[in-house]
């Protein structure tokens, strides 16, 4: 591992195998970590937390530790500024898209939360090395897919994070899913569905307006047969909107002849976002119902809700941007 990788060794003064002299002419000329922590909420003995960085210029980036009962730590990464997908129930692209993340800054997130994790629960005696990573903190990653693949091959190599243990999480873009496949890497696929039939995914997820269903659908087969490797279909259920027994089944009879894992989310609250969250019976019964049709979910457990946990919701609360020079 070189010494940029290392957690912890955000300074070159802490590089003691380097002449002091050098150390001192580096610092002078260099950064090793260029991320400002602007808030961090929650703690170590928590199941999240939740960082805002600034990058260096004023724009601000959201990212996410979640810790489980194992011991082990997932990181949540952004990869734009803002979002230009328009999700009807997402924060993040409420002020739309400023600007994809350049690699480097994909790879600080990482970095500054492998340092996190050395400083905090090395300290207090816990697992102190990430052990999974989500790529669907803010942004639409395979919009920005050239710049995460570089920071990606980064990571594996410096943080010897495997890329079975990466997720990459899209709206569904045809393209860019194709891309991936035929990119080599191993990395997990979610694709954020949410509706089963077009007329209301074009209302959750305006981009849909442009792909349709079966585009989608048809790119995640190409996927699975260059892979092999099963998609996750991630289902955000919306009380009185789509989350009744009935969506159940259209979900089911769309997915029962792919391969499919669907992954039930109960909606996070947004301010200014006038969704509802579905009952606990609204959800078991919806579970219950897809895998009657044969096809496996899983209900996501939400953590961190009172830390504005749901993507882009401390960015818009803190400012979008800080102070520039």
């Amino acid at each position: 591992m070189t010494w940029g990788m290392k957690p912890g060794v955000r300074t070159f003064e802490r590089m003691g195998n380097l002449p002091k002299r050098l150390r001192g002419e580096l610092e002078a000329e260099f950064l090793v970590r260029g991320a400002v922590l602007v808030v961090r909420q929650g703690s170590p003995r928590e199941s999240a937390e939740k960082f805002l960085l600034e990058l260096g210029d004023g724009h601000r980036v959201e990212t996410v530790l979640l810790h489980n009962e194992k011991g082990e730590h997932t990181i949540c990464v952004s990869t734009q500024v803002g979002c230009a997908m328009g999700c009807a129930f997402c924060a993040s692209g409420m002020d739309g898209l400023v600007r994809n993340l350049m690699a480097g800054e994909i790879v600080e997130q990482f970095l500054f939360a492998a340092d996190h994790l050395a400083e905090t629960h090395a300290a207090a005696g816990m697992a102190e090395r990430l052990s999974h990573a989500v790529i669907m903190g803010m942004g639409e990653p395979l919009a920005n897919l050239t710049n995460l693949l570089i920071a990606l091959d980064i990571i594996t190599a410096g943080l010897g994070l495997g890329a079975r243990k990466i997720t990459i999480s899209t709206v569904g873009l045809p393209v860019g899913i194709q891309r991936l496949a035929d990119s080599g890497r191993a990395y997990h696929l979610a694709v954020s569905l949410h509706a089963a039939e077009n007329g209301l995914r074009n209302e959750l997820m305006p981009v849909n307006r442009q792909i349709g269903i079966r585009a989608v659908l048809d790119a995640v087969g190409y996927y699975f047969e260059k892979t092999g490797r099963r998609v996750t279909y991630e289902y955000v259920l919306l009380a009185g909107v789509n989350d009744s027994v009935r969506d159940a089944r259209r979900l089911g009879a769309l997915l029962r002849t792919e391969n499919a894992l669907v992954n039930l989310i109960p909606f996070n609250p947004v301010p200014g976002v006038e969704f509802r969250t579905p009952t606990a019976e609204a959800v078991a019964n919806f579970a219950v119902e897809l895998e009657r049709l044969g096809v496996a979910c899983v209900v996501r457990h939400r953590k961190g809700e009172k830390l504005d946990a749901a993507c882009g919701q401390l960015r818009r609360r803190k400012g979008t941007e800080g102070p520039r020079d």
